[in-house]
C-alpha cells in the first residue's frame, strides 16, 4: 500500500479539507496520486450528512454546513481528533469490510488506553458503556465514489461536550456523547500515531 500520511497541526477549514480530499480522489482514480490518511482538527462547526433531518437541530441559531458524507448531523471542534482518508477500494469492492476495519482500528487503539468500546450495527460509531449508560465516543461518516472511500471518522478526546446540546447527534435521542478525558483522565498524546499504525495494519488484512 502506498499511502501518504498527513498530520496537520493547526486547525483546518472544513470546506478546504473536503475540497482537498475530492481533488485527491480524482487523482487517485487516474492513478496519479498516492492514497491518503490525514489527521487534523477543525474549529467549532456543525456538519450535516446526506440523511440528516431538520428535526435534529435543537438550537436554530447554529450554522450548519451540509456535506455529501453519509450520516446525519454532528459537530467538530478543538479536542476532537479527526482522521480523514482517501482510500482506493477498487481491488476489494467491500464497503462493509472497510467500515469494519475502521471500527476495529478505533476499538483496538482505545483498548491500549484501557478503554473498552464497541461497535453497534444499528447505530454507526463507536460506543462506551458506563454503568449501563451508552455514550458515543467516536463518529464515522464515509462516502464512496468510483469505489474510492473518503471523509473519515472523529474521536472525542477532550472536546467541548456542551456543543452537542444544540443538536440531536447523529439523530440518536436515547444515547449520549462522551470523550476520552471524561472516561479516563490520561495522556492521549500518542493516540494519533497509534491510530494511524493500527489503521494501516487493518487495511492490509
Amino acid at each position: 500500500m502506498n499511502i501518504e500520511i498527513k498530520k496537520s497541526v493547526k486547525p483546518v477549514n472544513y470546506i478546504d479539507a473536503i475540497n482537498f480530499m475530492e481533488e485527491r480522489l480524482e487523482q487517485i482514480f487516474k492513478k496519479n496520486e498516492k492514497e491518503l490518511i490525514w489527521t487534523l482538527e477543525h474549529d467549532e462547526i456543525y456538519t450535516a450528512g446526506t440523511s440528516y433531518s431538520k428535526n435534529d437541530i435543537i438550537d436554530n441559531s447554529i450554522k450548519i454546513i451540509q456535506t455529501n458524507r453519509g450520516g446525519k448531523i454532528t459537530c467538530h471542534g478543538p479536542g476532537q481528533l479527526i482522521c480523514y482518508f482517501v482510500l482506493d477500494l477498487r481491488d476489494k469492492k467491500d464497503i462493509r469490510k472497510f467500515i469494519n476495519s475502521i471500527e476495529k482500528t478505533i476499538i483496538e487503539t482505545l483498548k491500549t488506553f484501557d478503554i473498552e468500546t464497541f461497535a453497534d450495527k444499528d447505530n454507526i460509531g463507536i460506543w462506551h458503556n458506563e454503568n449501563n449508560k451508552i455514550n458515543k465516543v467516536a463518529a464515522i461518516g464515509v462516502r464512496v465514489k468510483k469505489w474510492i472511500a473518503y471523509h473519515g471518522f472523529a474521536i472525542n478526546i477532550n472536546n467541548n461536550l456542551n456543543q452537542y446540546k444544540k443538536i440531536i447527534p447523529c439523530g440518536i435521542k436515547d444515547k449520549g456523547i462522551t470523550n476520552l478525558r471524561k472516561i479516563k483522565n490520561k495522556d492521549y498524546s500518542k493516540l494519533k500515531d497509534l491510530l494511524i499504525e493500527k489503521f494501516i495494519s487493518n487495511l492490509k488484512n
